[in-house]
């Protein structure tokens, strides 16, 4: 008994941890209940979809303080609050639950370097036949697809596997059995790089304790998220690619003439198409007097006057620099379409046959969408790639807008200085394209870029720049991750039930002090004191190594308490 003195000390300082890792979660708990009354402040109780609303609102609010660095208690700020807050497991307190497929037909089509050799694409296209009624992964599909069309062609044909992405692991004297082998290493390692993107990605958006699992060789991810109200934004984060490029921006004025032959290429392939239809009789096409005079009164038009014009009359705005015009929203799908016909990229010169046709970024509440000109190095490929980024942070440029500015690595840096130097001399413009959209075009005006910073802008909100930034730091997937399955689950025990629980928790936990003190005196004092300080330091403790909290966990605690 000689070292009580010590002990008490020692008692006394794991309960003042214990009760300041605690202060944390009450603060968390007070914040999050805070922005929730004033998003139900904000939001009308009439407005449809109010909780939704209600949720989104309040998210905002939380994102905002958390990017203020703002202190909010004891010189934390929201975000390190959080941080040190008791976690709860996804049976407390909800969240998203879903299975991603990685694409190995995406990752195939990457190793054979997009080969267009017609039995490598007749095998992929038969192997989603059969992905339908099978159970093996793809890759087993696609060998069984490949060896029943393959004829005298090999995996390691100089047109399908035997490429430059390869060189070293697969050469053309390889039998499609040693090809195999190596494919299937090469997808497994694609799989763990997309399984590590996914998991910084998942880290970067501060989920609280995310479980990842990897399912068997199929190629999918399993997820839980718990505490995730906002499904798409959190759909959105997993699932881009982050493919980001930089390309030179082409001059609008050069496909001018090429506009004109591509029209005229549509006009004659409907006249083709019309011709075998059958016509309608003269009395129903000419239009009486009186019929002419109602439509020039209602401002009817002339259907032939948009069948003149089967691709200029998509064109609602002028372009200018690499903007090569504005083309309605829901007309993008069509355009598109249009532009990728062999027909009519054969009308584009031969120093342009290059061009790539890339949308912009759609503005919120737009009907319009700008259509881009650019142009990559002789093999279609971009000049400078988002592999060369280090890092990325959300942040504001000159004009006080949300931008995301990115430092690049050395290579990067004396490419990007290049580009930069080029497009100052012939006055062009460098396009900033994200999966296949262009986000920013901007010019050198003031000439190089050197030591490899530079920027991407696009009207973002705060929360559109923190996810994207989170997305190129953590790297692009190598592959499309589509999300097959997925659902909102509620906490198990829904908040009338915790509340009910709770209460008669604290009853109970009150009636067996109670009876303590009442049935052994002064020693059942010390004993009541001896369990709050034991469920104390069980708490604090489990606060402070970040240990989450679930249902088991928390009958686990009871069980303890009960024998203390």
């Amino acid at each position: 008994m000689q070292n009580k003195g010590l002990i008490k000390l020692f008692a006394v300082l794991f309960g003042l941890v214990s009760i300041y890792q605690l202060s944390f979660t009450f603060k968390n708990n007070a914040v999050e209940s805070e922005a929730t009354q004033i998003a139900e402040q904000k939001i009308d109780a009439s407005a449809e979809d109010r909780s939704a609303k209600v949720n989104e609102y309040a998210a905002r609010y939380l994102d905002s303080l958390a990017t203020s660095k703002e202190s909010v208690f004891l010189g934390s700020d929201y975000a390190e609050v959080k941080e040190n807050s008791m976690k709860l497991g996804l049976d407390l307190k909800g969240g998203l639950e879903a299975i991603l497929q990685i694409s190995v037909k995406d990752i195939l089509i990457g190793l054979a370097d997009d080969s267009k050799d017609i039995t490598f694409r007749k095998a992929l296209n038969d192997a989603d036949e059969i992905q339908k009624n099978s159970q093996n992964t793809y890759l087993e599909d696609f060998f069984v697809a490949f060896d029943a069309i393959k004829g005298d062609k090999k995996l390691a044909s100089p047109d399908i596997f035997a490429t430059r992405s390869l060189v070293g692991e697969i050469d053309l004297n390889m039998s499609d059995d040693e090809t195999k082998v190596v494919l299937e290493q090469k997808i497994d390692e694609s799989i763990v790089s997309a399984f590590e993107v996914l998991r910084k990605r998942i880290d970067e958006f501060g989920v609280t304790s995310p479980n990842i699992q990897r399912l068997g060789n199929s190629g999918r991810v399993l997820l839980e998220l718990p505490g995730v109200k906002d499904v798409e934004r959190a759909t959105d984060l997993i699932t881009t690619t982050a493919q980001l490029e930089f390309w030179y921006g082409s001059n609008a004025q050069l496909f001018n003439q090429f506009l004109v032959d591509a029209n005229e290429v549509l006009k004659a392939k409907e006249g083709t198409e019309n011709a075998d239809a059958e016509q309608a009789t003269a009395e129903e096409e000419e239009m009486t007097e009186e019929e002419k005079a109602i439509a020039d009164l209602t401002g009817e038009e002339d259907e032939t006057v948009a069948e003149n014009n089967p691709l200029l009359d998509l064109f609602v705005g002028p372009g200018f620099g690499a903007t090569l015009a504005q083309v309605r929203v829901e007309d993008k799908e069509q355009v598109a379409k249009i532009l990728a016909m062999p027909e009519v990229r054969a009308k584009l010169p031969a120093e342009l046959r290059d061009t790539k046709f890339v949308f912009g970024k759609v503005a919120e509440d737009s009907e319009v969408v700008d259509l881009y000109v650019l142009q990559g190095t002789r093999d279609k490929k971009p000049p400078l790639s988002g592999a060369v980024v280090t890092d990325a942070r959300q942040t504001y440029n000159q004009a006080n807008k949300v931008v995301v500015s990115m430092q690049m690595n050395s290579k990067g840096a004396k490419i990007w200085e290049e580009m930069t130097g080029q497009a100052y001399k012939t006055q062009g413009q460098i396009a900033v394209v994200l999966d296949n959209t262009v986000y920013s075009a901007p010019t050198a005006s003031n000439g190089a870029i050197a030591g490899g910073s530079t920027e991407i802008s696009g009207d973002f909100t705060l929360r559109e720049a923190t996810d994207l930034a989170n997305v190129l730091r953590a790297g692009k997937l190598p592959a499309r991750a589509d999300i097959i399955q997925s659902s909102i689950v509620g906490p198990s025990l829904g908040q009338e039930a915790i509340d009910s629980g709770t209460m008669s928790f604290g009853i109970a936990l009150a009636l067996v002090l109670l009876w303590m003190v009442f049935y052994y005196g002064k020693a059942g004092v010390f004993s009541d004191i001896a369990m709050l300080f034991n469920i104390l330091l069980i708490f604090g403790i489990l606060s402070g190594i970040g240990a989450v909290l679930t249902l088991p966990g928390i009958a686990g605690i009871v069980l303890t308490i009960g024998m203390s």
